[in-house]
């Protein structure tokens, strides 16, 4: 049985992944600005890593933002584009084991989707994601570069920079403990390092998402929000995400090679037929 590669070509990183009967293969991401480059690179790795050669793939499935780059077959092997939205679905659903979920995919920007079975459906999203913490911290520490906010936020104090409940009422207000965000850099202090802005940009960008993933969920009937995409990768996202879980009541789920859910999704398109064919 041949493999099939599905392959995420977003706006700054590209990921891949084959899939083998029912089994992922090597998952890998690399990173490149020009679509094109990123795709042929990504593509040059995966078969160089594992050995294979063009007469091992039976298909290759490509989405993301990139993707509208591509108009024709790789190296003449059967190629498929599948929506974005789609591959989000599948490869959430997958990845968790779930029957139904939202599915929150973090990259740039954040999508939203409703995935039960093969019924997938857009609900909307936000612009805050990956692109929000580059921006930022560009103008706020001189970097454009998550590993580095990543690093910077292990030693950053929150108290330094949000406003907390516990800071505007020694009142016990029913759902809310002391520590809850009241305002996200609602208390930033002159000798706020810049340890201190990292982890205040990472809660900021966040608790954000979580909130609108929350909203999503419960308009949906739903309590499980499967988190996937390169931010899932952050150490402190599953470190927030769980006090949200604990706060909203809804289960946040981020599965075992998150970051590459969209990619498997993509693979996974092909049993389901769900492509238009190059």
């Amino acid at each position: 049985m041949g493999i099939v590669i599905g392959i995420d070509i977003g706006g700054s990183t590209t990921k891949i992944v084959g899939i083998r009967g029912d089994e992922p293969v090597t998952p890998m991401l690399v990173k490149a600005a020009d679509p094109i480059a990123s795709l042929f690179g990504a593509f040059g790795k995966f078969v160089d890593h594992n050995s294979l050669s063009l007469d091992d793939i039976s298909q290759i499935m490509i989405t993301g933002v990139g993707a509208s780059f591509i108009d024709r077959a790789i190296y003449g092997l059967p190629t498929g584009k599948v929506e974005e939205f789609l591959s989000n679905g599948y490869g959430g659903l997958y990845l968790s084991g779930l029957p139904r979920a939202v599915i929150c995919s973090m990259g740039t920007g954040t999508a939203l989707v409703s995935a039960s079975g093969d019924r997938i459906e857009h609900m909307g999203g936000t612009g805050i994601g990956g692109g929000t913490i580059i921006g930022l911290a560009m103008r706020m520490l001189n970097v454009r570069n998550t590993d580095v906010v990543s690093r910077l936020a292990e030693d950053g104090d929150l108290s330094n920079i949000d406003l907390m409940v516990g800071d505007i009422t020694q009142d016990s207000l029913p759902g809310l403990p002391p520590h809850t965000t009241a305002s996200n850099f609602g208390k930033i202090k002159e000798m706020a390092t810049p340890n201190d802005i990292a982890v205040g940009i990472l809660n900021l960008v966040f608790q954000s998402i979580g909130v609108t993933a929350s909203f999503a969920v419960r308009s949906a009937g739903m309590n499980d929000v499967v988190l996937i995409g390169n931010l899932t990768s952050i150490p402190l996202c599953k470190y927030i995400f769980s006090e949200l879980r604990s706060l909203f009541n809804i289960n946040f789920i981020i599965p075992d090679h998150s970051e590459y859910g969209t990619a498997l999704g993509a693979a996974l398109a092909e049993r389901k037929e769900r492509f238009l064919k190059l």
